[in-house]
C-alpha cells in the first residue's frame, strides 16, 4: 500500500514517527528509521543555529533519511496590553515557584518572540533534509517554491476540510489529517473556533477531495487500527502517543509512570501551558490556569511557562509539567521505539 507515499518519504513502511517537541530525541528519530519507518526531528519554533544543531545530532546517528518538522503559526505583535498581561502572568509563575520551592528565571517578553520559520527552512535546505512537515498553519508561497526547487517533499497538517483545501491550493505534496483524538497540540490554523472533528469523519471527507497521499494521525496504536483506517482511505499513518513512554523518549521516569496510570477522565484539551489547544493530562497547573485571564496567546504563553515547566520537571513535580497524550493511551510500552514500531507494522 501507499507506493507513491513510500517513494516520497523514502522508507519501507508508511508510518511516520510523530514530531513531538520536547519528547522526540535524535535517538527516537534514528530508532524509527531502523524500524523501516520515517523518523521526524521536532524543531518547533527554534532559531537557525539550534535547528542546525538538532538536525546534525540526528544525522550523526541516523542510518536512514528522516523528516524535519516546524511550526508555521502567525506570531501576534507585542502590544502594550500584551506586555502588561505578560508581566502579570510572569509574577504569578514566580509566586508559584516560590511556593513550590523551585528556582526559575523567566524571560522578558521581548526575548520570547520567535524570528519566524523562514530561517528554519534555510537550515533544513542547508542540511540536505528532503522531507519537511509543518503544523499550525500553511507555508507562504515563496517558501513553498524555495523548498520545491530544492526537491523537499512537503507534509502539511490539517484539522478540517477548509484547512485541507488551503494545503491543496498551495500544492503541498502530502496531507496529514489530524483527528481530535490525537495527543499534543492541535494542528489547526487558528485557535478561534478551533475545529473539533473526529478523525474518521475527517479522513473520509478529505479522501474524497484529493488523490494526493493522505496520512492519518490520531488514535493509531495497533495493527487493527492501521487496517481499519487504511480501509477508509489513508495511505499512511502518523503515531505519537504509542511512543511517549519508549526508551528513547525525553520524558522522565516519573512522567512515564504517571502516564501509565491515567484513565480517560484525566485527559483534557487545554491552552494553559502554551496558549494553543493541546491534548494532555489534567493536573494542578491546568486547574490553576484553565479558564483564567492568565493565559497569553501562543507563543508567548509557551515561552514564558517553558522555564517554569523545566524547573518543575527537574524537581520531579509532575503536577506542574505538561504531559501530552492522545485518547488511545492504554498499555503504553516502555520498550524501544524500534521494537514498538516493528510490532505495529510487522
Amino acid at each position: 500500500m501507499g507506493t507513491e507515499l513510500l517513494q516520497k518519504l523514502g522508507c519501507n513502511y508508511p508510518v511516520i514517527q510523530a514530531p513531538m517537541f520536547g519528547v522526540t530525541t535524535p535517538q527516537m528519530v534514528a530508532a524509527a528509521g531502523m524500524a523501516g519507518c520515517l523518523g521526524s526531528a521536532a524543531l518547533g519554533d527554534i532559531g537557525y543555529e539550534k535547528t542546525v544543531q538538532i538536525l546534525r545530532d540526528c544525522k550523526k546517528i541516523c542510518r536512514e533519511p528522516f523528516a524535519a518538522n516546524i511550526f508555521v503559526n502567525h506570531i501576534p505583535p507585542i502590544t502594550e496590553d500584551l506586555r502588561t498581561r505578560y508581566n502579570v502572568t510572569k509574577n504569578i509563575l514566580y509566586n508559584l515557584a516560590e511556593e513550590l520551592k523551585i528556582e526559575v528565571d523567566l524571560p522578558e517578553i521581548d526575548s520570547t518572540k520567535p524570528a519566524g520559520y523562514t530561517e528554519q527552512i534555510d537550515a533544513v535546505i542547508a542540511e540536505g533534509i528532503k522531507v519537511l512537515s509543518f503544523t499550525f498553519g500553511n507555508l507562504d508561497t515563496v517558501s513553498v517554491n524555495k523548498l520545491k526547487s530544492n526537491r523537499v517533499v512537503l507534509i502539511g497538517t490539517c484539522t478540517s476540510e477548509q484547512e485541507a483545501q488551503q494545503l491543496l491550493d498551495a500544492d503541498i505534496d502530502i496531507i496529514c489529517v489530524q483527528g481530535i483524538e490525537a495527543g499534543g497540540h492541535r494542528g489547526s490554523f487558528t485557535d478561534e473556533n478551533m475545529p473539533k472533528i473526529g478523525g474518521i469523519s475527517l479522513l473520509q471527507n478529505i479522501r474524497e477531495m484529493t488523490t494526493r497521499p493522505v496520512v492519518y494521525a490520531g488514535g493509531i496504536a495497533s495493527r487493527k487500527a492501521i487496517e481499519a483506517v487504511k480501509l477508509l482511505g489513508a495511505d499512511g499513518f502518523q503515531v505519537g502517543t504509542v511512543l511517549i513512554c519508549s526508551e528513547e523518549s525525553a520524558l522522565t521516569t516519573a512522567e512515564k509512570q504517571w502516564l501509565a496510570s491515567i484513565d480517560e477522565a484525566d485527559i483534557i484539551l487545554t491552552k494553559s501551558f502554551s496558549g494553543r489547544y493541546a491534548r494532555g493530562v489534567k493536573n494542578a497547573f491546568i486547574d490553576l490556569f484553565e479558564n483564567s485571564d492568565y493565559i497569553l496567546p501562543y507563543p508567548y504563553q509557551n515561552k514564558l511557562t517553558g522555564p517554569f515547566r523545566s524547573a518543575a520537571r527537574k524537581a520531579g513535580i509532575t503536577e506542574y509539567v505538561n504531559l501530552w497524550t492522545g485518547q488511545t493511551f492504554r498499555n503504553l510500552s516502555f520498550e524501544s521505539t524500534e521494537k514498538i514500531l516493528r510490532n505495529l507494522v510487522g
